[in-house]
């Protein structure tokens, strides 16, 4: 092992270090690392940069502006309940179409997209049924990893064990190619959980949270009930005596003075005629005299309101309209377990400023907190409820990190879906998948001009198209992608490669089959499957090359270990969403997820092999 060979791992190792622990984001830590290399003159320029016009990078941005359009006109929702309408009232029937549908719709987009659209879809069969949604929801999100082995496309793994044997001037992988090795894993899933790991999945009547409806769709009422937040609202006036007159809300604070919120204002300078329309309300919003503030809060705390600050309150006609007005909305929020938010509360992190939203309640383990929500430390798994114009929570969607919209109620979806744009997106996948499948272009050219055509048919604009991207994962792969490179031409690879020929040649290639599937399994618990992938496939090529056999077989044993990842609720998106909702806790994951992971093995030895014969 060279002096330069040594140096990379050592890079690697701390990159490594870096991605389980989280101290800085994954996607600048590929860039930190990438930066390491050119400097110390391990890679050249050209060779360092080469990762972002790598054509699997361009497939996979392509690809998420695609599951965007498909997202943003309702289609994969529409295909979603399509899928689910089939089913029974039986929990094993229930099981086996859940994970059915969600791996079909994993074949075409991401897992975690599958997930969250069908979250609220399946909850609500789990009710209908009288079955916990525990019972469904781990299952489904286990579906959804397995079902990206279905396609080419389905999971970033696919793509770049395909680019690595065209990397070696081997013939890439066929759209279908990965079909059978993603019918027996998912069969072989389905078994697993009907009988065995639905034992092991705990019994939560109180899972399903806000999703809990018997209606086929969350709606804003739901929303609101589910949360226990008053269905009436106050009207309140800015007397000229007032304190708050030429206050801005910020520094009004009467979030945390009174736990109410303010989410409209309607001007009113003269009291002349009837006042001006009522408008979403922003941090730095002024209060003016005679101004009409929309309240939400308790009757107690309005009425001490009224009394410290000189307000008046006025009367309504009725208190049976709607909760907010057609201009707002209301959706869910998930704190997924690398929230920056986690630990911190909403003031910390000035969330109304920075999102232009409003919390108007937090959920904890199923329960609304009663507590001050603007002071509350938030948890992994906390669920807001946050108000405000339908732009601002689309806007919401574009966050990864710090948390995902998993409550959208029918009011947004309507607002954003409509059938012509549903059937001109659905057209384009399939147009994409015909060019694909029939290689009458190369893969990257389909992606790319489906999504192309997904902006020109306005499926989704240009904005919703680069919100779609996810760029973390985007940068992190071009930026790993040289890593692998650094590996070859120090020697790396062949290390590697020779150490585990050398523990596990002697038993002949499953053995070292199971060794590499093992290595990335263990990998992707803590790091990107994305990421393991890029390392590791170029690994499984120069150990198959020292054995004189196939790269095909131990590439596919890498993807399908990659896609199999679920033995902790931080391993993967689709598990951390359904955590909340499913009432699950890390051992549940252990247990199932690990289960399944092992089983999976011994299926990748007996399946693989015979599709790609050594």
């Amino acid at each position: 092992m060279t002096f330069e060979g040594l140096f990379v791992f050592g890079v690697l190792f701390v990159t490594m270090l870096l991605f389980v622990t989280e101290w800085l984001r994954m996607d600048l830590v590929a860039i930190l690392a990438l930066l390491v290399l050119i400097l110390s003159r391990v890679l050249s320029l050209e060779e360092a940069l080469a990762g972002f016009s790598d054509p699997v990078v361009l497939m996979i941005a392509g690809l998420f502006v695609v599951g965007g359009g498909l997202h943003q006109t309702g289609m994969a929702h529409a295909i979603g309940q399509l899928l689910t309408r089939i089913s029974g009232t039986d929990e094993v029937s229930l099981i086996l179409v859940t994970m059915t549908a969600v791996a079909l719709l994993s074949g075409l987009m991401s897992s975690s997209g599958a997930t969250a659209v069908l979250i609220p879809v399946v909850v609500s069969l789990a009710w209908r049924a009288r079955v916990s949604p525990s019972k469904l929801l781990m299952p489904m999100a286990l579906g959804s990893l397995i079902g990206g082995l279905l396609t080419l496309i389905g999971t970033p793994p696919n793509l770049v064990i395909s680019n690595q044997l065209v990397s070696q001037g081997l013939p890439p992988l066929s759209f279908f190619a990965l079909t059978p090795i993603g019918i027996f894993a998912l069969l072989l899933g389905m078994g697993f959980i009907v009988l065995v790991g639905r034992r092991f999945l705990p019994d939560s009547p109180s899972g399903g949270g806000s999703y809990a409806v018997e209606e086929s769709d969350l709606s804003l009422d739901d929303l609101a009930t589910a949360y226990r937040l008053p269905k009436d609202l106050f009207q309140m006036r800015v007397r000229s005596s007032s304190p708050l007159v030429g206050a801005t809300l910020v520094s009004a604070d009467l979030r945390q003075r009174y736990n109410v919120n303010v989410l409209e204002v309607q001007r009113w300078p003269q009291r002349e005629g009837a006042p001006g329309p009522a408008r979403m309300v922003t941090p730095d919003t002024v209060l003016q005299m005679n101004d009409i503030l929309h309240i939400q809060g308790d009757a107690e705390a309005v009425t001490r309101m009224a009394r410290d600050e000189r307000m008046g309150i006025l009367p309504r006609e009725g208190n049976d309209g709607p909760l907010i007005s057609r201009e707002l909305g209301m959706v869910e929020l998930l704190l997924p377990p690398r929230s920056r938010l986690i630990g911190r509360t909403l003031q910390e992190t000035q969330f109304r400023d920075r999102y232009q939203v409003t919390v108007l309640s937090v959920r904890r383990y199923g329960e609304p907190l009663t507590e001050n929500t603007a002071t509350t430390r938030l948890r992994f798994g906390d669920t807001l409820l946050v108000l405000g114009t339908w732009d601002r929570i689309r806007t919401l969607q574009r966050e990864h990190r710090n948390f995902v919209v998993v409550g959208q109620p029918r009011e947004m979806l309507d607002a954003q879906h409509t059938p012509r744009r549903a059937w001109t997106a659905g057209l384009i996948m399939i147009g994409m998948l015909a060019l694909m499948s029939l290689s009458i272009l190369p893969p990257v050219v389909a992606v790319l001009l489906a999504a192309c055509a997904m902006v020109l048919a306005d499926c989704l604009s240009m904005e919703q198209a680069y919100e779609a991207m996810n760029w973390q994962s985007i940068v992190l792969l071009a930026g790993m992608l040289p890593m692998a490179t650094a590996l070859q031409n120090t020697g790396g690879m062949a290390f590697i490669a020779d150490a585990l020929t050398t523990s596990l040649g002697q038993h002949g290639p499953l053995a070292v089959m199971a060794g590499v599937f093992t290595l990335t399994a263990v990998f992707s618990q803590f790091i990107s499957n994305t990421a393991t992938t890029v390392l590791m496939a170029p690994i499984a090529y120069y150990v198959a090359r020292s054995l004189n056999v196939a790269p095909q077989p131990m590439l596919v044993a890498v993807a399908l270990a990659a896609s199999t990842a679920f033995a902790t609720p931080v391993s993967t998106l689709s598990g951390t969403l359904v955590m909340a909702p499913g009432g699950y806790r890390f051992g549940d994951y252990v247990k199932v997820g690990g289960l399944l992971q092992v089983l999976m093995l011994f299926g990748c030895l007996i399946i693989v092999p015979l599709f790609f014969p050594f």
